[in-house]
């Protein structure tokens, strides 16, 4: 699972479609549903801590799980902003380490779909399974493989914004269930400069049936499926599944 690095310093401006409050209103009702209305909460692949902050603030004690130290440091200056009493911990989702349990665990923003090989798959949710409190919940999000072969497919995205521009390059392989991205970055720096950056991440498309076995070997329950961060069930044109899933 690569670390995005140059990427972090403007990912939030390529990230304001994100409804995050939303998505953090939609998470926190669900784990008030199972009766988790504060107490440990981790969330994995936390990024530049915006979810994070939004749980902070519904009162839960946060954790946040990031493999780029880069976004983390982002996330530790919204921490000072804040106030909130979130702990970072520099970690990748496959060996992430705790002291002790939680109560629940969160994981948005297609975080799964970064984890490309089955076993390593597997073994996040072991981890998950490991750490969580007795009944505890586990709710996460992926991409699916409508979105990767029709919606994102084979092309090409620029974006120019007055801090920063970006062409995502797609790729899509059907064979290998595998999708690969470009990222082209402009930064400005001094004067009327611009400096060039380039990354390369890769996801992996699962079929649904997939993460239902690895989460059931895991030892975790599937709650439910849904339509992005939504009460419907899965479509066949379905961008995006959230799953609410329990530790037996």
């Amino acid at each position: 699972m690569e670390a995005y690095t140059s990427f972090a310093e403007v990912y939030d401006t390529f990230m304001d479609n994100v409804p995050y409050e939303e998505w953090a209103d939609y998470l926190e009702d669900r784990l008030k549903e199972y009766g988790i209305r504060d107490g440990l909460v981790l969330e994995l692949g936390c990024g530049t801590g915006s979810m994070t902050e939004l749980l902070a603030e519904k009162g839960y004690d946060m954790i946040g799980v990031d493999n780029s130290e880069d976004m983390l440091e982002i996330a530790m200056e919204k921490r000072i902003e804040s106030g909130h009493d979130i702990l970072y911990l520099l970690q990748n989702m496959q060996e992430f380490e705790l002291y002790g349990t939680v109560r629940a665990i969160v994981s948005v923003c297609d975080c799964v779909n970064y984890v490309t090989e089955k076993n390593e798959l597997q073994e996040v949710f072991r981890l998950v399974n490991n750490y969580l409190d007795p009944q505890g919940i586990f709710i996460f999000d992926f991409n699916t493989e409508y979105k990767y072969r029709e919606v994102l497919g084979n092309q090409v995205i620029a974006e120019d914004r007055d801090e920063c521009s970006f062409i995502w390059e797609n790729y899509y392989d059907e064979e290998t269930r595998i999708n690969e991205y470009d990222l082209t970055l402009f930064i400005p720096e001094a004067g009327e400069l611009y400096r060039r950056y380039a990354e390369t991440h890769y996801q992996r498309n699962y079929k649904v049936e997939q993460i239902v076995d690895f989460l059931q070997q895991a030892g975790l329950v599937c709650e439910g499926m849904y339509d992005d961060y939504t009460d419907a069930g899965v479509k066949a044109d379905s961008e995006r599944i959230t799953f609410v899933t329990r530790k037996e």
